[in-house]
């Protein structure tokens, strides 16, 4: 009876469990079902969506969604109903917007207001920056008047000039070199030659004025050209010490020399840009300093001939460049200096010292004090001829009178330096004198420098250059 009973408990055990798993299964397919359908419903409506998004399909490109940007109107709306606030807009800029101009430059903005975190100008600071501001601006329409006056003056002087050149240069080629030997002296001649001589003439007069002593020709150029081209090209190979002994000159001298042409080469004149390497006179220029290192071995090259060849050559045909060239190094003046005659260098330096004592005996003084010799700054003018120190165009205004006049002037122009910069010179040391009158300013004018050199008189107790030179 005991065991019918627990039978009869676990069957209806079994029953129920069968009936609560059934109805869980049931309502899980109902939830599921309907979970499947609101999915399908939400894809539903989210598919135009994501048709109109942008970008690429597989095989074709999808069309651009249409704009959803709203406009600002709108935003500020929404955010004023959302929030309860008013939007207020930023107040106005204090600043002036109708100016007259736009500040270009640091002095325009005196007249601009501060800005808005700093206090405001009073009436009398506005003003009185606007009264700064036109006086700046009157200032500066007095330098642009007087800068448009000073080009136009610098105009009709360049004008006028060469309104002189052209008709000297008719004088020149009419009556005076057709002529030369009974008018040269003449003094109409000297003055039209101290005014500057025309750069059509300026080669033939050098020419003529130098003269040709030594007798050279142009054939004679050829020769000497020939032999330092052999021995360049010997100085090239690997030849032997008694070949170029029998040359003339030893091996050291010999190449020394000519390394030294090549490095001087390369140094003259360099912002023209026509004697280094690869320039139009770079071999010209080197052919001339190496015949005449050839034609005259006991003098060789000197550093300094380079610019005295190169003015020549920028005004002569090549072999008349060379005859000149020898000829003007032949004078008793450069050939003390070329082949350093210290003995004829301090007898130049002296009668120098008489002149300079006798026209500037204040800046002689003042030189003493520091015990600045002439050797000092007319070395380097000698040996270039101020070709080096001056302007290209006033140094060939120097060489101009020099070939008129001889060494004198040399010696007359530079007194005329010291004149015209005598009032600088007071005021510097021995470093600061020396490297100025090294290389001189590049502003230095023709008319400045030959009014000072005009005012040096080359005469001291009846005694002229050549007789105060001579008696030394």
């Amino acid at each position: 009876m005991y065991f019918s009973l627990s039978l009869v408990c676990c069957f209806l055990v079994a029953v129920c469990s069968a009936t609560h798993v059934g109805i869980y299964r049931a309502h899980s397919c109902k939830v599921a079902q309907k979970g499947l359908l609101s999915q399908r419903h939400l894809t539903k409506e989210l598919k135009p969506a994501v048709q109109s998004a942008p970008g690429w399909k597989l095989f074709g490109k999808v069309p651009p969604r249409e704009n959803l940007q709203k406009d600002s109107k709108i935003i500020q709306q929404e955010y004023e109903a959302r929030t309860g606030r008013m939007y207020k807009p930023p107040p106005p800029s204090t600043r002036r917007k109708n100016i007259e101009f736009e500040p270009l430059s640091t002095t325009a903005l005196i007249l601009e207001d501060r800005p808005a975190n700093l206090p405001a100008k009073s009436v009398e600071e506005a003003l009185r920056h606007r009264q700064e501001y036109d006086e700046m601006v009157a200032e500066a329409k007095k330098r642009e008047i007087k800068e448009a006056h000073k080009r136009k003056k610098i105009m009709r002087e360049r004008f006028k000039q060469e309104e002189n050149i052209a008709s000297a240069m008719v004088i020149w080629v009419n009556e005076i070199l057709p002529n030369w030997e009974g008018m040269r002296a003449t003094r109409r001649v000297r003055e039209l030659w101290w005014q500057g001589l025309p750069p059509s003439v300026r080669g033939k007069v050098w020419s003529l004025a130098v003269g040709n002593e030594l007798n050279i020709t142009p054939e004679l150029y050829e020769i000497f050209l020939s032999r330092a081209k052999e021995r360049w090209k010997s100085f090239s190979e690997t030849s032997s010490e008694n070949d170029i002994e029998d040359a003339g000159a030893s091996v050291a001298d010999r190449e020394a020399s000519l390394e030294l042409i090549k490095l001087d080469i390369s140094r003259t004149f360099p912002s023209l840009y026509i004697f280094q390497k690869g320039g139009p006179y770079h071999d010209l220029l080197h052919s001339v300093l190496g015949a005449y290192t050839c034609y005259r071995p006991d003098v060789g090259y000197v550093q300094g001939m380079s610019f005295i060849a190169a003015v020549l050559i920028l005004n002569l045909e090549e072999a008349d460049a060379f005859i000149a060239f020898a000829n003007l190094l032949n004078k008793p003046c450069q050939l003390a200096f070329f082949r350093v005659d210290h003995s004829m260098m301090l007898k130049y330096f002296a009668a120098f010292e008489v002149f300079f004592e006798e026209n500037l005996p204040k800046l002689f003084l003042h030189f003493k004090s520091y015990s600045l010799t002439p050797d000092i700054y007319l070395i380097d003018w000698i040996f270039t001829l101020y070709s080096k120190s001056l302007p290209l165009d006033l140094a060939c205004r120097v060489w101009d009178v020099f070939c008129r006049d001889g060494e004198e002037f040399l010696f007359r122009t530079g007194l005329g330096i010291l004149r015209l910069y005598e009032d600088i010179l007071l005021q510097m040391d021995f470093i600061h004198i020396a490297q100025f009158l090294t290389k001189l300013p590049e502003d230095i004018t023709s008319e400045r420098l030959f009014s000072c050199i005009a005012a040096i008189q080359m005469q001291n107790s009846n005694k002229k250059w050549a007789q105060v030179s001579f008696w030394l």
